[in-house]
């Protein structure tokens, strides 16, 4: 989820209470182009545009506590330091990496001793969700009586990440990764800055954005060495210049639940193409395909079912397959079991039905069978009634009795109500057939 670092070396901000100071001319392109005001800020229009959430705060007055969640490289350290400066508040900075419970206090008492001097300071927190819960604890006195305003930055879903008293005297905004658009804004920044074009062509330029995967600081430090050269570069070229970058996925982490519900939802709605990207995004970002081909067996069992009853065993088949051959060429069978499950016909019918017969069989506690589908294999099994009358299906007409087969007393239930799709709709007719000869 990009590399730990702290406050004071974020790419959009100020050094702490050194205010709007230009960096020196040898500072690096990302330190040079950081934003001066917070309209500077590419690509979180959304928060700091004219009708921004940040910017109707500071008309109002009412900077809350804030937590920033988005990726790397989108700016939230800079916002931070330029939200304290429209608001006139002194800014200090903690990583939640480098910082214990020692530091905190030191920071709680420097702004109390502020705010009996007359100023207020807004309390910035990197990584915040890297505080264990004790800690994050410990910000609640200090938010809830405005010693501080505290602004923190995750990159996690701060629904899992903070705890709730946290998240309760917070206001969560979310930053976006950077579009195309924001990237080609900081191209034309550091063009304009350096008086002169990035040596690009036009496919390679696009390459660029796209390498940089929504991380502006990254998309400027690829700019920064692309300008060192001087011969124009096309993709291979750009390429072989400039490392690809790993794609941005954490497996224990909420990008992981992210991209295998995409997929799942992908497949459900049979698409195909759309499936098949979020499996090449899982794969290339280092999932276990072994993680994903169990994923896909339970899709097969649960969204596509009796509408294509061989999609069980083919999701068998393709789970098998890779366990054979291994990673690159056994993904090539996760691949074509991809496109199938997606072009399959589905049905969540058995799915409905089970949970429905586990609700059933919790609500009617231990009723027996009835007497005439017990085996007797004894004399005194028989003397009492076990197997009498039962009617043996092979012998009836079409090889249907229509018997009872619930408990004695126990209305008889309709659990399983088959679609018209696939090969279901012939299951859905022989039922309709037998429940008329069952009448």
């Amino acid at each position: 989820m990009g590399q730990r670092r702290q406050p004071e070396n974020d790419l959009f901000g100020p050094p702490p209470g050194e205010g709007p100071a230009p960096p020196p001319a040898d500072a690096p392109l990302a330190e040079r182009l950081r934003p001066r005001a917070l309209a500077e800020v590419a690509g979180q229009a959304h928060l700091l545009g004219p009708e921004g959430s940040l910017t109707r705060m500071l008309a109002r007055g009412s900077l809350s506590s804030l937590i920033l969640w988005g990726p790397p490289g989108v700016g939230k350290t800079t916002i931070a330091r330029l939200l304290a400066e429209a608001a006139g508040l002194e800014f200090h900075a903690l990583s939640a990496v480098f910082s214990g419970v020692a530091d905190l206090k030191r920071a709680f008492e420097e702004a109390r001793a502020r705010r009996r001097a007359g100023r207020r300071t807004l309390l910035f927190v990197d990584e915040v969700h890297r505080f264990n819960r004790a800690q994050q604890d410990g910000f609640l006195p200090v938010v809830e009586d405005g010693t501080v305003v505290l602004v923190g930055a995750t990159t996690e879903n701060p629904s899992f990440a903070l705890n709730g008293a946290l998240l309760s005297r917070c206001q969560v905004l979310v930053l976006h990764r950077l579009d195309d658009a924001a990237m080609e804004e900081l191209l034309l920044r550091a063009e304009a800055l350096e008086g002169r074009a990035l040596p690009l062509t036009e496919g390679a330029r696009a390459l660029l954005r796209a390498m940089a995967d929504g991380d502006g600081r990254y998309a400027l430090n690829l700019a920064e060495q692309v300008l060192a050269q001087g011969n124009t570069l096309d993709e291979a070229a750009l390429q072989g210049l400039l490392a690809k970058r790993a794609a941005l996925y954490d497996k224990d982490r909420e990008e992981h639940y992210n991209l295998i519900s995409a997929l799942h939802k992908s497949l459900r709605g049979s698409d195909p193409d759309a499936a098949l990207y979020w499996f090449a995004r899982m794969v290339t970002g280092g999932e276990d395909p072994r993680y994903i081909a169990r994923r896909l067996t339970r899709f097969a069992a649960e969204d596509v079912g009796m509408a294509d009853p061989a999609a069980l065993p083919l999701a068998i088949a393709a789970w098998e397959t890779f366990e054979r051959l291994g990673s690159p060429e056994g993904e090539l069978a996760l691949a074509q079991l991809v496109v199938h499950l997606a072009t399959a016909p589905k049905s969540n019918a058995v799915y409905a039905a089970w949970k429905a017969a586990q609700s059933a069989a919790r609500e009617t506690g231990s009723l027996p069978p009835p007497a005439h589908i017990l085996n007797a294999p004894t004399k005194l099994m028989k003397s009492l009634g076990y197997g009498q009358g039962y009617e043996y299906d092979h012998d009836a007409e079409d090889g249907f009795s229509g018997a009872n087969y619930f408990p004695d007393g126990m209305a008889r239930l309709s659990l399983y109500q088959p679609t018209e799709r696939g090969a279901e709709a012939a299951v859905a007719a022989r039922l309709r057939d037998w429940a008329r000869k069952r009448r």
